[in-house]
C-alpha cells in the first residue's frame, strides 16, 4: 500500500510540474499591448565621468550638458547640439 501512494504522489507532483511550466510558457507567450511613452520617463540622467553631467530628452533627441570643475564649482547648463538630425 505505501509503494502505491508513493507511485501517485510522483504522478500528481510530474502532473503539477507539466502544468505550472504550461502556464508559464502561455504568460510569457502572450503579446501584451504596446506601452506608450510616458512622460515620467522622458528624460534620461547621464554621468559619463566625474566632471560632467548629461539630461537627455528622448522626447526630442536634445541634451543639456553641465561641468563641474573642483576650483571653480559646476558651470550654468548648456544646451548643447543634437547628435540626432
Amino acid at each position: 500500500m505505501n509503494k502505491n501512494l508513493q507511485s501517485i504522489a510522483i504522478i500528481i507532483l510530474g502532473l503539477c510540474i507539466v502544468l505550472g511550466a504550461w502556464l508559464i510558457s502561455s504568460a510569457l507567450g502572450e503579446n501584451p499591448e504596446p506601452v506608450q511613452q510616458n512622460e515620467e520617463y522622458r528624460y534620461e540622467f547621464l554621468s559619463p565621468n566625474d566632471n560632467n553631467i548629461i539630461i537627455f530628452d528622448k522626447q526630442t533627441g536634445e541634451y543639456w550638458r553641465r561641468y563641474i570643475d573642483s576650483t571653480e564649482g559646476p558651470t550654468e547648463w548648456e544646451k548643447q547640439p543634437s547628435p540626432v538630425q
